[in-house]
């Protein structure tokens, strides 16, 4: 198959939903959880719960960078631009993600700080290079496959011997998001894991074998478009029938066992773990996140500006921490729909596409539906 069209078939799709509905236990609810944003996108857009039977259920995970960036951490950035006069870059969704005192990087532009969106780190050099005289901060988000262009981008500024470049690295690591979420006592009950696209290209399937081995939680790693999802499905509820918990992978057009050896390589050169890192929802997180290697210690603008973090507690009404975490749908929030819409996010599941809240509210999901 070489066009996106084959994996959008109706005919086809109808085929792997009537394969579904024959094979699931009607005894048994299957708990199903996508991790990453661009699936959850992926079933709002096509209306895949549409087609699956009542008691398999599609839980949504925290794998939308922009929706697991805490308060705090919009904050840091903001007080950099600021209060210390750098320009800060990044990319366009991250500038509408709410911090403290109705602020964000947008608003915070409005009001004369130098926050300029990018599309790609070497905008970032460039602008670096266009302002010799400013300090330029990239605010750099995202998981595992983001992570190797930051890495491209660091190595290449000290090449160039660009003093004036640094990041505010937010990288943060997929095992470890699961790990959490399965070690929450009275947490969310799963039977197995829809595995990310994107994130696997770079690491690999290799990763989520514990997932199965310690867990006994089957993961199928599925590429984004909706034939690849519900065959995905189809995979989970046959393994959780049988038994069994084994990580398969149905995206072998660009996914392998082993990854992108060259990229990790690269990120293991400029990046070491974080001790602890707080993620939106599910709180600090041990060894979850990554941060520059002393070797590249001049590029981190946390120790080049002093900055400290400081943790900051959701907005009250807000819900997205229990979203992320799997135990609430976006329509169990008070203010969805209502005060809280994709013009006006008062939570960061509103602002990318990829978050539960902004994909319900896009496609209509959230319509006729009883919380």
């Amino acid at each position: 198959m070489k066009y996106v069209d084959e994996f959008r078939d109706g005919k086809l799709a109808k085929i792997i939903a009537a394969n579904i509905a024959h094979e699931v236990d009607p005894a048994h609810i299957y708990r199903l959880m996508e991790f990453c944003g661009g699936h959850t996108h992926a079933i709002s857009r096509y209306g895949i719960s549409d087609l699956l039977p009542a008691n398999v259920r599609m839980i949504h995970g925290p794998g939308c960078p922009i929706c697991v960036l805490p308060i705090g951490r919009v904050d840091q950035a903001i007080r950099l631009a600021c209060d210390h006069g750098v320009i800060l870059c990044t990319y366009a969704d991250t500038m509408r993600v709410p911090a403290s005192g109705k602020l964000t990087l947008m608003r915070a532009r409005a009001n004369g700080a130098d926050v300029r969106m990018i599309y790609s780190t070497q905008d970032a050099l460039k602008i670096a290079r266009d302002n010799p005289g400013r300090e330029v901060v990239f605010l750099a988000i995202g998981f595992e496959t983001t992570t190797p262009p930051t890495a491209v981008a660091i190595k290449q500024a000290r090449v160039e011997n660009l003093q004036n470049f640094s990041i505010l690295c937010n990288h943060v690591l997929t095992p470890a998001a699961m790990h959490a979420i399965l070690a929450v006592e009275d947490g969310v009950q799963l039977d197995g894991f829809v595995g990310p696209a994107h994130v696997s290209t770079i690491i690999g399937s290799k990763p989520y074998e514990v997932f199965a081995d310690d867990y006994a939680k089957p993961v199928v790693i599925a590429g984004f478009e909706p034939l690849d999802v519900m065959q995905a499905i189809l995979m989970l509820v046959r393994q959780i029938n049988t038994g069994r918990a084994a990580v398969e992978n149905e995206f072998t057009r660009a996914v392998t066992r082993e990854g992108n050896i060259k990229a990790q390589l690269l990120v293991a050169e400029v990046f070491e773990l974080r001790e602890v890192f707080e993620w939106r929802g599910l709180g600090s997180v041990p060894f979850s996140a990554l941060k520059l290697t002393p070797d590249f210690a001049a590029f981190d603008a946390e120790l080049k500006f002093g900055s400290d973090y400081i943790a900051v507690p959701d907005h009250k009404a807000c819900e997205c921490a229990a979203i992320l975490r799997g135990e609430k749908h976006p329509q169990a929030c008070k203010i969805f729909g209502t005060v809280c819409t994709p013009e006006n996010p008062i939570g960061s599941c509103m602002v990318s596409s990829e978050g539960a809240c902004a994909a319900h509210y896009s496609y209509g999901r959230f319509r006729g539906v009883i919380v």
